[in-house]
């Protein structure tokens, strides 16, 4: 078992591809680490880097406190996890668990017992002598973790491993490779582009885009104290409202103007110092935070028509636009603080026996408590809510 540390870590393709640019992340042994993102966003180029299967360009890579830049795949001691499960067909489970320590002239005898102890482990004793044909897909999965698990490496890498599941297969599956990471106590660098995999399962988590890491934290920093607008949209199913507009100071101290429709600064803003007094402003709201109300107006509400209805059994998910004073979709502003033509949108969960439909019109208060602004050019989180 060993830590890892990627330093500055950068991967070039061809001239000017630069699909991981200037990586620094440790993760400490015995930690569940997940690299998650959109596709194409560097997170398995850079599991690839860590098992040697790809050159860096430049930065070190670390396993151990040993610097592995020239350290050949085999002689790294890290096991990966693919996705399509990468089975010898012709070969039993407990054949294919013990390959490779077969082609290290193990002994029969103690091939035999360490792949019964992973066998245990995973639940596989009674699937020894079947072979992968004969296995369903969480199975074949299990028997792909077992022959990483027998090898004792100081890491594991996991390259989307549940991706070829089905949905209930996959929430299975999530809980039990949490299971036996916990239970062995080994460092594991897991790749998904699912966040939920990624806030599930992860003792951290390391959000990357466009070949950068944007931020690193516990699963539930990450949705609370987000550092940018991108993670803010990416972490959380549904994900956060991130509506544009203009910052403005009314009756009553500052407000963002959204269209028509004016929401109230928290005091505990200074407008002028930390969100930028007279210009352009994202505000996010989590769905969960938004609050629809019944009745006569409460101040600090707004005006919204509902666009679309989505019944999840447990909740409703509902689809808002703003209404301006016309009872029309309201307009947001861009950076500059000029109207554009994209109405803006946000989304609001609610009972599942809620009554609502498409086409009424809803009174909705956000949580004060549970703002985050962005700045409107960088997307920079300005101050912590």
């Amino acid at each position: 078992m060993a830590e890892i540390t990627f330093d500055g870590v950068t991967k070039i393709f061809g001239d000017d591809v630069r699909a991981v640019d200037d990586l620094t992340l440790h993760v400490a042994d015995g930690e569940f680490m997940v690299l998650v993102g959109p596709s194409g966003c560097g997170k398995t180029t850079a599991l690839r880097m860590l098992a040697g299967l790809e050159e860096i360009t430049s930065g070190t890579l670390s396993i151990g406190g040993t610097i592995v830049n020239d350290v050949l795949p085999k002689d790294r001691d890290v096991a990966m996890v693919f996705q399509n499960y990468a089975l010898y067909p012709h070969m039993s489970v407990a054949q294919n668990m013990g390959f490779a320590l077969k082609v290290r002239h193990e002994s029969k005898d103690e091939i035999a017992r360490k792949v019964g102890e992973a066998a245990a482990i995973l639940r596989l004793t009674d699937y020894l002598d079947r072979r992968p044909k004969a296995l369903s897909g969480g199975q074949r999965q299990r028997v792909a973790m077992g022959r990483a698990i027998v090898r004792s490496p100081q890491a594991f890498l996991m390259d989307e491993p549940l991706s070829n599941l089905d949905a209930q297969l996959r929430v299975e599956m999530r809980l039990e490779i949490a299971r036996i990471q916990r239970l062995l106590g080994v460092a594991t660098v897991y790749v998904t582009h699912d966040q939920i995999e990624a806030m599930t399962m992860g003792d951290r988590v390391a959000v990357m885009r466009g070949g950068q890491l944007q931020q690193v934290d516990t699963p539930q920093d990450l949705y609370d104290h987000p550092a940018n607008e991108f993670v803010a949209g990416f972490m959380g199913s549904p994900p956060m409202n991130l509506l544009r507009g203009g910052l403005e100071n009314g009756a009553d101290g500052a407000v963002v103007v959204l269209g028509a429709q004016r929401l109230a600064v928290p005091p505990r803003y200074n407008a002028s110092h930390d969100l930028g007094l007279g210009g352009a402003v994202v505000v996010g709201i989590r769905p969960e935070d938004v609050e629809v109300l019944s009745g006569a107006e409460v101040a600090g509400s707004i005006t919204t028509r509902v666009e679309r209805r989505e019944a999840l059994g447990a909740e409703i998910l509902v689809h808002l636009s703003l209404l301006d004073a016309e009872g029309t979709s309201a307009f947001v502003v861009n950076d500059a603080g000029a109207v554009v033509t994209r109405p803006s949108t946000l989304v609001a969960k609610m009972g599942p026996r809620a009554e609502v439909r498409v086409g009424d019109t809803l009174r909705v208060r956000f949580n004060p408590e549970r703002f985050h602004f962005f700045a409107a050019d960088s997307g920079v989180s300005l101050r912590q809510a």
